[in-house]
């Protein structure tokens, strides 16, 4: 018997028609910046790159892009299955002229997948889809099986960012991460989750404040 397709960890695949513009640009860019469909050495992609991270769940790529923008030197991969958000990245980059993005308009799973091991120095999973419902959590992206990926593809000292403004998740996240052993959560003092990162970048999503509690921002470390 063949085993069941993984549980999706999103929803809807588009909403709205795309624009004209963006629509020109999943024609043309995308091609030129889609990653691999297949297992591949990420610093082929960027020779010389000083570092690569990963980000889960783009959105609209505005912290994507502007991390792009603020470290050229660093390649940046990207993987969000949301069509209409594919596009607005596609605009961001292009707009912005970036040489150091690469995406994956799919399940970042594959994309996992796709990594050697210790390839990767940083991952970001910034204001995922909470899935609120009880009978829902088991969508939820952060699993066992997850995080055993992300420690397999991050370098050991690599960093993990986790962001949500739902309460429960911030804990489901917690709880799991401490329990896998896997990685170290530095923080010591409520500001060290409460206050945004130095380096954060916020978006129009997370100005919205959609969900129950105010932005929860947990660094985890690759131990």
């Amino acid at each position: 018997m063949d085993n069941p397709p993984p549980l999706r960890s999103f929803g809807r695949i588009k909403s709205r028609p795309i624009k004209p513009r963006q629509a020109a640009l999943m024609d043309s860019l995308l091609p030129e910046i889609r990653v691999p469909q297949q297992p591949f050495d990420p610093r082929s992609l960027m020779p010389g790159a000083a570092e690569i991270w990963l980000e889960i769940g783009f959105g609209g790529g505005e912290h994507m892009a502007g991390q792009g923008a603020r470290r050229p030197d660093v390649l940046i991969l990207g993987a969000e299955p949301f069509q209409n958000g594919v596009a607005s990245a596609l605009r961001h980059i292009d707009e912005r002229g970036l040489k150091n993005v690469r995406l994956q308009d799919g399940d970042a799973r594959e994309l996992l997948a796709h990594l050697p091991d210790a390839s990767l120095e940083r991952i970001f999973v910034l204001f995922p889809d909470p899935w609120p419902k009880a009978r829902h959590h088991k969508r939820r992206l952060v699993t066992p099986e997850v995080l055993a990926e992300f420690a397999r593809v991050l370098k050991p000292g690599g960093g993990f960012r986790f962001a949500t403004d739902w309460a429960d998740y911030a804990d489901w996240t917690l709880e799991r991460v401490l329990a896998s052993s896997l990685f170290d959560w530095p923080a010591r003092k409520a500001d060290d989750w409460r206050t945004a990162p130095a380096d954060h970048l916020t978006t129009r999503y997370e100005e919205k404040r959609l969900g129950d509690c105010a932005p929860v921002f947990l660094d985890f470390t690759k131990r």
